[in-house]
């Protein structure tokens, strides 16, 4: 295969290990933060598990490489989650 196409998928894989560690970060927002650690991970992670699965199949595989590159993200994204953060307002406790 033309080392483009290893090219173009590392370029797609890190854009969706981003597009992973933004949706995360959106979606559980009481246990991560968008911080740049997050968003570095979820692009390295991308592209690290873009290319190990280019390297286990070879190219012309875009199908099996890029959700494997996006699952990677999220898998390792998840590492840096943290304890809820706690509710803005107390709760009322009865007197009882």
């Amino acid at each position: 295969m033309p080392p483009m196409l290893l090219l173009w998928q590392a370029i797609a894989s890190a854009a969706l290990g981003l597009l992973a560690a933004c949706a995360v970060a959106r979606l559980f927002r009481a246990r991560f933060t968008l911080s740049p650690l997050l968003l570095a991970t979820g692009t390295a992670s991308g592209v690290t598990g873009g290319l190990v699965m280019y390297s286990i199949l070879g190219g012309g595989h875009a199908v099996a490489v890029l959700p494997t590159a996006f699952l990677t993200s999220v898998a390792l994204t998840s590492v840096l989650a943290g304890p809820p953060r706690k509710a803005r307002h107390a709760k009322i406790r009865s007197a009882v």
